[in-house]
């Protein structure tokens, strides 16, 4: 294993940490921390190779770098003469004319044959700060591609609903639930399938469930427009309802849980509903298993032996606060 830092963004550094955290599991990491004096880097423990898998996996950040082993002199060199570079300091992004350090590395790389360009350089060099000062170079090796994931926002999709969640978000509650390409997800309150969605373009097997077959159909149509399929997509109350391959074993249950009057719960109380459906799926999960789901606050649906592990309140639309929590079994 060796270093590979994250630059993560600005909706809640909590959540991103905790997403880039459990992608990193999912690829054989784990995370350090966060770089003190940069509290928005995180650290995590990853095989270089796997730092672009990674920026495939994450939503809340904006790049992925490694570290550079380095000649004396203390900055980058040209591998090949005439290639060209960018040199910027992390949290100053649109400037570096008036930074010593990057001034001095850029007239360096000039003078061994490189050329500089800001715009679409071969390489792109950053100066991670360190509590001595004098700052440690990174290369950066992926960049996350939010634009695609913004375009899965509720408005861009066949199927629409009055609030939906945003996909970055929906990204970092599929991250939480630490599936491994390959594995299945359950979701028993499918709604408009936004989650379901997420956790699939991540390579996982999905089933959803909703009482409400409107609200099936239209999540059918938006993994069409997304181009992706599910093993299954069931009708029914999520508490009763039985199909093929129900019974098998998921490596998680992902959901964000109804609330409100617009919760579609046939007139039960959504926590009630909660409690009646999330251990029935939670049963069903893997040993090393997460149980991830969105609320609105209050009770925990799940009692011992699970424990909840992680708790992050996002604001997600005008005065809704909802949060992201994880359940794992106890030992």
């Amino acid at each position: 294993m060796s270093p590979v830092f994250v630059e993560l963004s600005g909706e809640s550094l909590d959540l991103a940490r905790a997403e880039a955290g459990s992608a990193a599991e999912v690829l054989g990491g784990r995370s350090i921390g966060l770089v003190p004096g940069a509290e928005s880097i995180l650290e995590l423990d990853l095989g270089a190779s796997e730092a672009p898998t990674l920026a495939e996996r994450i939503a809340l950040a904006h790049r992925c770098f490694v570290p550079l082993a380095l000649a004396e002199r203390g900055s980058p060199a040209p591998v090949v003469p005439g290639s060209t570079a960018a040199f910027r300091r992390l949290r100053r992004p649109s400037g570096g004319s008036g930074d010593v350090a990057v001034l001095e590395a850029a007239r360096a790389w000039k003078r061994d044959g490189g050329r500089i360009d800001l715009e679409s350089p071969d390489r792109r060099f950053w100066m991670l700060p360190t509590p001595d000062g004098n700052g440690r170079w990174l290369e950066e090796v992926a960049s996350i591609d939010r634009r695609s994931v913004a375009a899965r926002r509720i408005s861009a999709l066949p199927y629409r609903r009055p609030v939906g969640l945003d996909p970055r978000l929906a990204r970092a509650a599929a991250n939480l639930a630490r599936v491994p390409r390959g594995g299945r997800v359950v979701d028993p309150f499918l709604g408009t399938g936004a989650l379901l969605a997420e956790a699939a373009l991540l390579g996982a097997h999905v089933v959803g469930i909703d009482r409400d077959a409107v609200m099936v159909q239209g999540a059918l149509r938006n993994f069409a427009h997304l181009g992706l399929t599910a093993e299954a997509m069931v009708v029914g109350d999520s508490g009763t309802v039985e199909f093929a391959g129900g019974d098998a074993l998921f490596d998680a249950v992902l959901s964000d849980l109804p609330y409100g009057r617009a919760s579609g719960t046939g007139g039960e109380d959504a926590a009630a509903v909660a409690r009646r459906v999330v251990p029935r799926w939670a049963e069903r999960v893997t040993p090393g298993g997460r149980v991830v789901v969105v609320v609105p606050g209050g009770p925990d649906p799940l009692e011992a032996p699970w424990r909840r592990v992680l708790s992050v309140p996002i604001r997600v639309h005008r005065s809704l606060t909802r949060e992201f929590r994880v359940y794992e079994r106890t030992a």
